[in-house]
């Protein structure tokens, strides 16, 4: 058995394959055509619930997944759609932040997947597998920026809230969306397709702040694919969403001034869930959990010496 590699976390759950069925189904729907099936899974979750039924149907839905109904912002009646239900927000104080420039949170609820050091340009993936910084980021110059410093994955399974929110405070000078497939981003995927993350479709957000430069990318998977963008309402096409929408090519914007977030604030959303992976420049300590852990929104995952400008 060979030892853990350097700055990376081995996996709370085994790292063995998938089994055949699952290698198989992932072969399938890599010969499908997944942007088409997931824009029809879209329009299905878009559909309207009669308020009669939403108690029945959305309450259904969450006991299904394992949805925490007490912490929506509204009662279950009042949403509209499965999508509608599945992006609700938070209810006041569900979530607490630390309000430090000294400290980098935790952007999403979620499963700790892979964290550690950006070696070599490199991120550890699972065990044996690996992919560069510049594949994710789309950019050789971007991620030239974030060697040595820390990566940390979180997916976020269906029962989770699934916004997304600035780790600190800052500003967003640029972002970009990048085209691609949509994999499924569970255990067996990750495990199994080589280059996942940076195969799929993605949202890259840059944050300017107190400790570095730091990139949160939503990265779309199979049955998700929309991903809206709080910082730039005008991004979106039809559907609010800026990813997942056909015949789309790529597209950098780049903000001047800067947009100015603060920590907590929301800068994203994905519509049925999917994986954040996030960088951040050399400096700060990463004080994550063990990949297989739960963490919370807010919940502080990096820590240093904020920076004098």
């Amino acid at each position: 058995m060979t030892a853990p590699e350097p700055g990376a976390h081995v996996p709370a759950v085994s790292p063995e394959l998938p089994g055949l069925h699952w290698r198989a189904t992932l072969a399938l729907l890599q010969r499908l055509p997944q942007a088409t099936l997931s824009r029809a899974l879209g329009r299905i979750a878009d559909t309207p619930v009669p308020r009669p039924l939403r108690r029945s149907v959305l309450g259904t839905f969450a006991r299904t997944v394992g949805i925490d109904t007490g912490e929506a912002e509204l009662p279950i009646e009042e949403y509209g759609s499965i999508n509608a239900f599945f992006v609700r927000r938070l209810r006041a104080g569900a979530r607490e932040w630390p309000n430090d420039d000294a400290t980098v949170a935790s952007p999403v609820d979620g499963i700790m997947g892979q964290h550690g050091t950006v070696r070599d340009g490199t991120l550890v993936q699972a065990k044996g597998r690996h992919y560069t910084a510049s594949a994710l980021l789309d950019s050789e110059e971007d991620a030239a920026r974030f060697d040595g410093g820390s990566f940390l994955t979180i997916y976020l399974s269906p029962r989770h809230y699934h916004r997304i929110h600035a780790p600190c405070s800052g500003s967003i000078p640029v972002a970009s969306h990048v085209p691609g497939a949509l994999l499924p981003v569970n255990e067996a995927g990750v495990l199994h397709i080589p280059d996942l993350f940076p195969r799929n479709e993605r949202v890259v957000c840059m944050i300017d702040g107190p400790l570095g430069r730091a990139a949160v990318v939503a990265v779309g998977a199979y049955n998700v694919g929309r991903i809206s963008t709080a910082f730039d309402d005008d991004w979106a096409g039809p559907g609010g969403s800026v990813a997942n929408r056909g015949a789309v090519a790529g597209e950098t914007r780049r903000y001047d001034p800067p947009r100015v977030v603060k920590q907590g604030e929301e800068i994203m959303a994905f519509h049925l869930g999917s994986t954040i992976v996030a960088l951040f420049e050399r400096g700060p300590r990463l004080d994550a959990p063990a990949p297989g852990s739960a963490v919370r929104l807010g919940e502080v995952l990096l820590r240093g010496m904020p920076r004098i400008i």
